[in-house]
């Protein structure tokens, strides 16, 4: 990538919900970066424009549309680097990932819809590589919890002299808010491909769907994206509670998988994900848990075969939509935190635990994505040397944990005392 672009980073739907928010925080943490806002109305850029503050004045608004391919040309090649918010993916992505991968621009958005990710793979990740471009998805709630506290316990371990890590299990020990219209609307996308096209579901029942290499995953048994489990079996320190699979598992387990096999199966060759949410203790706990499982594999299984039969216009009318979200009161109440734990060939468990203030589906969201432009855009150095359509950890793994305490993204990593 060349280094006279006129912009550091672009922001691609900044009059979108999410997409205000991080320009928001990007106003506030951008420091002397060189911001431009884009999307499909100038007048309403510049709206939003006028609520960010003195240091926001001065940017840019450009006009750009993902039904109009050359204006996302024209944006690629004024800046290092595109975050976009603008989703569902898999109906407005590719042509944005098209246009950076050919300009050797970096790129970065929140989409959680693993058809539209291999997509983006089969597309243009040897374009990417050959322009230098790093096109890195999931850069929000979803996935970057996930993949950074995996990526976290990786370093801590090698750091240690401790071995690779074996059996690793990701759960939401709280969570406050809700999922953002955006993150539903990917939901659903990824629903209604699966349901309407065979080899994509197929393609999306694997666990290694997003590997680089699928002749090269090792075969390591059924790993069902949604698990119930006794906090115990995961490890001693939850014992008494008992968990569901979490949601998000389905495109967050791919992501780390990637990860892993991006960097040379660094975590190691036996790395097995998994990702759970806390349901209590309570003498209800058990039931909760069967409940609330049993109803997110019967949304995933029937869903995945049958939801194409269901009234399109109506399940829209009913859920939330992108681009919309709550109170900034309700955003501020918001907040997660969640525990990653492994045990490592040498023996040797760790726990990483991230924490966040704000909405997870919204402001902390923004946050990351935030952050991930900034690490893309000014952290050069500190980036990794792979190029191609990538993962947060595998491409600035280094650059967000050293970003994090600064965005009051708290990530700590803690030795446990063998089972």
């Amino acid at each position: 990538m060349t280094a006279t672009r006129e912009y550091d980073i672009v922001l691609y739907g900044a009059t979108g919900f999410v997409g205000k928010l991080t320009a928001q925080y990007l106003a506030r943490a951008g420091g002397t970066a060189r911001i431009a806002l884009a999307g499909r109305s100038t007048d309403r850029l510049k709206a939003i424009r006028d609520t960010l503050g003195e240091s926001a004045q001065s940017w840019p608004v450009l006009q750009a549309d993902a039904s109009s391919p050359s204006t996302l040309n024209a944006m690629a090649a004024q800046t290092q680097v595109v975050v976009t918010t603008v989703g569902p993916y898999s109906r407005y992505g590719l042509p944005l990932v098209a246009a950076c991968a050919a300009a050797g621009t970096d790129y970065a958005d929140l989409t959680g819809e693993p058809p539209f990710i291999r997509e983006s793979i089969d597309l243009y990740h040897k374009q990417a590589i050959d322009t230098g471009a790093r096109i890195v998805h999931a850069c929000g709630f979803d996935s970057i919890p996930s993949d950074l506290t995996v990526y976290a316990l990786y370093r801590r371990a090698l750091e240690d002299g401790a071995g690779e890590l074996l059996g690793t299990d990701f759960v939401v020990r709280s969570f406050a808010g809700g999922f953002s219209g955006g993150t539903v609307a990917s939901m659903l996308e990824v629903l209604d491909s699966t349901s309407k096209n065979g080899d994509v579901r197929r393609q999306f029942a694997d666990p290694y769907t997003l590997s680089p290499d699928r002749g090269a995953e090792p075969e390591l048994g059924a790993q069902p994206d949604l698990r119930r489990r006794r906090g115990g079996q995961i490890a001693p320190e939850l014992t008494g509670l008992y968990t569901a699979g979490f949601v998000m598992g389905p495109s967050n387990t791919r992501i780390v998988r990637r990860s892993n096999a991006l960097q040379d199966y660094a975590y190691g060759r036996r790395f097995q994900y998994n990702e759970h949410m806390s349901v209590g203790s309570s003498a209800i706990a058990p039931v909760a848990s069967a409940v609330v499982n049993g109803i997110g594999n019967a949304v995933f299984t029937l869903g995945s075969r049958y939801f194409r039969l269901l009234p399109r216009k109506l399940v829209d009318r009913v859920m939330p939509k992108p681009g919309t979200g709550p109170s900034e009161a309700v955003r501020e109440k918001g907040f997660y935190k969640a525990e990653t734990y492994t045990t490592t060939t040498s023996g040797a468990r760790y726990v990483a635990t991230i924490a966040q203030s704000g909405d997870p589906g919204y402001k902390a969201t923004a946050v990351l994505l935030g952050e991930s432009g900034l690490a893309l855009a000014l952290d050069r150095t500190a980036l990794s040397d792979l190029h191609g359509v990538l993962t947060p950890a595998a491409a600035m793994g280094d650059a967000l944990l050293a970003r994090f305490p600064a965005a009051e993204v708290s990530l700590e990593t803690a030795r446990l005392m063998p089972r």
